[in-house]
């Protein structure tokens, strides 16, 4: 039995502003079994990009446990936590976060090229997650000559390209209309089955929780 992808026990996160101690987050306990889809929502300022920039390695913690698909991530020093950044973690941002001078399939070749992949295996990697995503044809265009919904594709295609371990995706549908946040919720889900990755999700759309295994609520660093 595979365990959890996410574990995170009684984790405890506060931000210094000037002199005063501001509390991110409060105990919070979070099991996500791999493969699972699942949303974190909460209003603005409750901790939910905390939550996930401690999940995705980006930031550490003050106090509490954090074990990834089993091992225990919480001590490691920066390199580390790049290294697994890098080959083990997707990410999908509201706002795209793409290259504007790469084409898309460079967009979406560049996890590869950072984790050294031989050029031949990627590209054959890159030719069959565009395919996936329905781009194959837009491969040599740049982010300002595509839709929103195209751009969210190539963020997931990107994100999905290595099959990480996790994804995490902020506000992933915010930007998009209904049917195109639904095609991108819908592609989400089947290219994460497809590839294995498990996605924890920040998100106050309802279109999007409304297709998660769970949505769990966090208020005030709290989470329910």
């Amino acid at each position: 039995m595979k365990p959890p992808a996410i574990a995170l026990t009684g984790i405890v996160k506060h931000y210094r502003m000037g002199e005063e101690d501001i509390p991110a987050l409060k105990g919070v306990d979070l099991s996500v079994p791999a493969g699972a889809f699942v949303a974190v929502r909460g209003p603005s300022g409750s901790g939910k990009s905390t939550l996930l920039n401690i999940c995705g390695l980006i930031d550490g913690f003050d106090a509490g446990s954090y074990r990834l698909a089993g091992e225990d991530v919480g001590g490691l020093d920066e390199t580390a936590r790049t290294l697994i950044r890098r080959r083990r973690i997707g990410f999908i941002f509201q706002s795209y976060n793409l290259v504007p001078v790469m084409s898309v399939r460079d967009n979406v070749a560049y996890p590869l090229l950072l984790n050294e992949v031989p050029d031949a295996e990627a590209r054959a990697r890159v030719d069959a997650i565009l395919d996936q995503v329905g781009l194959a044809g837009l491969a040599e265009r740049r982010p300002d000559q595509l839709s929103g919904g195209q751009r969210q594709r190539v963020a997931i295609a990107r994100a999905l390209v290595k099959s990480p371990t996790l994804v995490i995706a902020d506000e992933p549908t915010a930007n998009l209309d209904t049917a195109t946040a639904g095609q991108v919720v819908d592609l989400m889900k089947t290219l994460g089955a497809r590839h294995g990755a498990t996605f924890l999700i920040a998100t106050h759309d309802d279109r999007m929780t409304a297709h998660c295994d769970e949505v769990r609520g966090l208020t005030d660093g709290v989470l329910q």
